[in-house]
């Protein structure tokens, strides 16, 4: 499991998704590292529902796929306590609070790759899990990304990952294009684009990963909150900046971008409870074998 840098922390091996490279090597990856407890208490009820089915057996060897700062590396590294747990993510300052936070919780059966899964060499049959939070949908060419995470598991490895429903189905994403379209006619984006509805589709998952050679493709949903702060202030401090408002409010001009984060704030105010700002969510867990 050697690291793959050049100097800089840059990237020595072949990437297909350039843009997803360049934004979360980026500004976007940069950004989830400064509100890295934020993106990780948004989500806790949901990678608590996850954890519940006991994906991860205690000799397990664990491939994340999409680790961003780590946390469900670490999650995976202490249930696999006999095995250990590989995440791999295209951010590099993502990777290195990962890092950081592995050493300061004493996890020692965990490593952490700057690597794009889509044509990363992995070592053939060395993973007996491919697990992934949220970070298997933006690939530019799916069933390569997903024959290659095939290719990484052992004939019969599982693969258990959480994926978002159709946005009209989550709450926070309307609020957020709702808040942000100042009069334009925001199309939904076609089945499989890259993007956070890219595994929305049943039908589609299923023939997708039954392509890239995977059996028993199961779809179990998930219907928790997501949470973005103790309050409408601080929700806003964290999600104003996140990649589909900067997406969305690209191209608008300066008062429409006001007023369109200035209702931003409003629908955030309007989801204050007293357990915090909170919207429902719609989630896949996605689970299948290897052939």
């Amino acid at each position: 499991m050697g690291v793959h840098f050049g100097q800089g922390g840059q990237l020595t091996e072949p990437i297909a998704n350039v843009e997803m490279a360049n934004a979360w090597d980026g500004d976007e990856g940069d950004q989830w590292t400064r509100f890295v407890d934020e993106y990780d208490d948004s989500m806790r009820s949901i990678w608590a529902r996850f954890l519940e089915t006991d994906p991860i057996a205690p000799a397990d060897r664990v491939l994340d796929i999409g680790c961003g700062c780590g946390q469900s590396t670490r999650d995976a590294a202490r249930l696999a306590r006999d095995g250990s747990a590989l995440g791999i993510d295209l951010s590099e300052s993502m990777l290195v609070e990962a890092r950081r936070r592995a050493v300061a919780e004493s996890v020692a059966n965990v490593e952490f790759r700057h690597a794009d899964a889509q044509v990363h060499a992995f070592d053939t049959a060395a993973f007996d899990l491919a697990i992934s939070r949220f970070g298997v949908m933006f690939f530019n060419d799916r069933r390569a990304a997903f024959a290659n995470i095939a290719s990484a598991l052992r004939p019969g490895g599982r693969l258990a990952m959480l994926a978002w429903q159709d946005m009209a189905k989550n709450e926070w994403i309307v609020a957020v294009r709702e808040s942000l379209a100042a009069g334009r006619d925001l199309p939904m984006p076609p089945p499989g684009a890259p993007g956070p509805a890219a595994l929305a589709d049943p039908d589609d998952v299923r023939g997708l990963l039954t392509g890239a050679g995977f059996r028993d493709v199961e779809l179990t949903s998930i219907d928790e909150p997501i949470w973005f702060g103790s309050d409408a202030d601080a929700a806003y401090e964290f999600v104003g900046d996140i990649g589909i408002v900067k997406g969305l409010s690209d191209g608008l001009d300066p008062a429409a971008r006001r007023g369109g984060h200035e209702r931003l704030k409003a629908a955030l105010r309007s989801h204050e409870t007293p357990a915090g700002v909170r919207f429902t969510a719609a989630v896949w867990q996605i689970t299948a074998e290897r052939s």
